[in-house]
């Protein structure tokens, strides 16, 4: 799942980005609308956290641009204002969730990872695919009701790969969708994280390479 983080209050905006990359997101954050704006336009987010009070470009504004593109991101508003009003008012703009300042960290993760499973295409809370069982909401993997302890990264490479259902992922997508916005893309990260997860994974192997295409799960390599 890749997010954007964006909040003027850099203390909270860049302790929510790390929070959640724990549970294997790739987060990019930015302190003002202006550059939520600017990542928007490049990238594409599964969710958004948003605060509604940033400088620039508020985060109602950058909402409502969302929700004006026909983009697939889920908006999530964070704000101090806690009245049911405000929250009408921000639902109205195209938000798909409201969550008032302060907040529970375990909530918000919850928050963001519903928000994710309602992205397009929309995925179960548990992926099933040749004796692997990846649980999003618990952060879990089994193989053969073994337990696999996988590191957030690994378990960010075998969600996408899983979401795919067997088409081939190239090594850039896997690039765009875990890891943030710095990722080098000249990188073998991609390469040493699908070689430390099959090692994890055990036999018989399931992530295959295809040559000058990238990685699939199941079947045989091409």
């Amino acid at each position: 799942m890749r997010v954007l983080v964006a909040d003027d209050e850099r203390l909270l905006a860049d302790t929510v980005a790390e929070g959640l990359r724990q549970f294997s997101m790739a987060v990019d954050v930015c302190y003002d609308g202006g550059g939520a704006l600017e990542r928007i336009g490049v990238n594409r987010y599964d969710v958004a956290v948003l605060d509604r009070d940033m400088p620039v470009h508020t985060g109602d504004e950058v909402c409502r641009s969302l929700a004006e593109s026909g983009a697939t991101t889920r908006v999530l508003l964070l704000t101090a204002a806690a009245g049911i009003r405000d929250r009408v008012e921000g639902l109205g703009l195209g938000a798909d969730d409201y969550l008032t300042k302060p907040f529970a960290f375990a909530e918000l993760v919850a928050r963001v990872q519903a928000l994710g499973r309602r992205s397009a295409p929309a995925v179960p809370p548990v992926l099933r695919q040749h004796g692997v069982a990846l649980d999003v909401a618990r952060h879990t993997v089994t193989r053969d009701d073994r337990e696999v302890s996988l590191s957030p990264k690994e378990f960010a490479v075998l969600h996408v790969l899983m979401r795919a259902e067997g088409r081939v992922v190239s090594a850039e997508e896997l690039l765009e969708q875990a890891w943030d916005e710095f990722a080098d893309p000249f990188t073998n990260a991609v390469r040493v994280t699908v070689m430390t997860l099959r090692k994890k994974l055990g036999t018989p192997q399931i992530i295959h390479t295809v040559p000058r295409a990238g990685y699939r799960i199941g079947g045989a390599a091409a």
